[in-house]
């Protein structure tokens, strides 16, 4: 059962990063909603982070982009114990992460917001 660790992962987002507004998604908790238009003038809705609980593990997703790479990439070799795609942080318990890392994570993203989000050029 992974909903102890999805509540205390989404106590520690609105902790860090109480001025991203909380929604329902997809299934999932998201934080800092935002409208986003490809160069095609395709639009859509998305969030600056989600939290989504897998049947094997708990998706962390960060759309941020910092320096031309995902703000989630970034943050590899300071997440051991997490597997970590370009936008999604993967990872099976809480405890198999330092939470201390994810609140730095969580609070650069915040920092960046939308603006700096995966397609909302």
């Amino acid at each position: 059962m992974r909903r102890p660790d999805v509540a205390a992962l989404d106590a520690l987002i609105r902790e860090t990063a109480p001025d991203l507004e909380c929604v329902t998604t997809r299934g999932m908790l998201g934080y800092g909603p935002f409208r986003y238009r490809y160069a095609s003038g395709r639009t859509g809705e998305a969030t600056v982070l989600a939290v989504a609980a897998q049947k094997r593990y708990i998706s962390l997703y960060v759309l941020c982009v910092s320096d031309g790479r995902y703000l989630a990439e970034r943050y590899v070799d300071r997440l051991p114990g997490a597997s970590i795609g370009r936008s999604c942080i993967r990872f099976t318990r809480l405890a198999d992460v330092d939470t201390a890392v994810l609140r730095d994570l969580v609070a650069e993203a915040a920092g960046r917001g939308p603006e700096d989000a995966a397609g909302s050029g």
